[in-house]
């Protein structure tokens, strides 16, 4: 006769065993770490917030750093703080995204690039009837189209890196990527296509050794954050407010460390963290212990995710109710 507990012991024991098995087989791309010593960082959007932060920590970690922003006056202000916080030059260099030449042009100057940082990006709250074609032009142009135009300029030297180790890709995305958030509606649209293009542009480039990190930031504590804060909905800051606001320095450190390991998944707080189990789908997976984490607690994250939805969609009906 079959011992009841001792069966359900190995019973417990042996299928998580044999899931994570199967997942070391099946799960790619395969583990990697993207050294920042002695490379070439290059970051966009680098003259303030989180760029400049990542800028600093990429320096002080020992890392030829340069960085693009539009203006020239903020670039010099970046270079002269980086240089008193670490004591190490960084290059400046002055374009605009949305202008494919001058950033062609930028990136050709500063020579071959082991990890290429898009961070740039702006965000205007605003309800999509009462946003302007102009300001949604100028989020999507910038947010995506704008890395487009980035990662197509850096991609050949890149690509031709032979013996310089692995390199990486990373995009600054948002929690807003993750999840649509009441008054983003451009603001969304332009990181969720990081996503997509994230995803595909890995299976392009995984052949010459070059990994790609999707980093999702909540609000964070930067210029930016306070020019939408004097424009932003009422309900965008009820719902937003669930994740908190974060340093920039806080940022940039975890940031970091996900392109130092490769991660294609960068969350930056444990909202984040769920916000990516909860929306895997798809997406690469390096590690065979977070993918048998997703594995295991999809259905439980789509329930917090639902959870989630209730009290946005209450809090929206509230509003409007007191509203009338």
């Amino acid at each position: 006769m079959v011992n009841a507990p001792l069966y359900l012991i190995s019973l417990i024991i042996i299928v998580p065993l044999s899931i994570a098995l199967l997942l070391y087989l099946i799960v790619r791309p395969r583990p990697t770490k993207v050294p920042i010593k002695n490379r070439h960082v290059f970051i966009t959007g680098g003259s303030s917030g989180i760029g400049l932060a990542l800028a600093q920590e990429a320096a002080s970690q020992g890392a030829q750093v340069s960085i693009l922003a539009r203006s020239l006056n903020k670039l010099e202000e970046a270079q002269k703080s980086i240089k008193l916080a670490t004591g190490i030059d960084v290059a400046i260099y002055s374009a605009d995204v949305r202008d494919f030449e001058a950033v062609k042009s930028a990136i050709d100057q500063a020579g071959p690039i082991d990890i290429l940082i898009c961070n740039q990006g702006v965000f205007v709250a605003h309800e999509l009837e009462n946003s302007s074609l102009e300001e949604l032009n100028f989020m999507i142009d910038i947010n995506l189209m704008g890395t487009f135009h980035l990662i197509k300029a850096a991609l050949p030297s890149m690509k031709n890196r032979a013996g310089r180790g692995p390199g990486s890709i990373s995009i600054m995305s948002s929690q807003a990527g993750q999840v649509g958030i009441y008054g983003y509606t451009a603001y969304s649209a332009s990181k969720f296509g990081l996503r997509g293009m994230a995803e595909a542009l890995q299976q392009e480039v995984i052949g010459y050794d070059i990994h790609v990190s999707l980093i999702f930031p909540p609000d964070t504590d930067t210029p930016g954050l306070v020019e939408e804060n004097k424009r932003r909905p009422e309900l965008t800051s009820i719902i937003a407010a669930s994740s908190g606001v974060m340093k920039a320095n806080d940022v940039a450190k975890l940031s970091l460390a996900g392109i130092k390991s490769g991660r294609f998944f960068v969350p930056c707080n444990l909202e984040g963290f769920a916000l990516c189990l909860a929306t895997a789908g798809m997406s690469p997976q390096r590690s065979v212990l977070m993918a048998l984490i997703e594995v295991t607690a999809a259905g439980i994250m789509r329930f917090v995710a639902l959870c989630y939805l209730w009290v946005w969609y209450s809090s929206i009906e509230k509003w409007h109710a007191r509203k009338k």
